[in-house]
């Protein structure tokens, strides 16, 4: 059996794209989701989990001083991390995974 080479994150952000996923991988990577309204965050946490988007490099705080974990800091392969992300993006390109493409038009 053959070892499927992982998508890059630049792969990555071109589905985000193509998706229209961008906005909310830019608030989610800036530290901005964690400040707005309650409903912009619990759709950053959706897409955390299914891996539609990952967490930044660095960490931050949200509103009350919680602290928002780097995607480094956390277990390979669970909510916010790259390997997240890339198998999440690896069954959209295979088709067992389909996207809503409005989904950016939402936020």
């Amino acid at each position: 059996m053959e070892l499927m080479e992982k998508l890059t994150i630049e792969q990555i952000t071109n589905l985000q794209k193509q998706y229209g996923m961008t906005q909310m991988q830019d608030y989610i990577n800036n530290g901005m989701v964690w400040n707005l309204e309650g409903c912009v965050g619990r759709s950053a946490m959706d897409m955390l989990k299914s891996g539609a988007c990952m967490l930044p490099v660095e960490q931050h705080e949200d509103y009350y001083g919680h602290i928002i974990p780097s995607r480094n800091q956390l277990e390979e392969g669970t909510t916010g991390t790259l390997l997240n992300s890339q198998n999440f993006w690896a069954m959209v390109e295979n088709g067992e995974i389909e996207i809503d493409v409005e989904a950016e038009n939402e936020l």
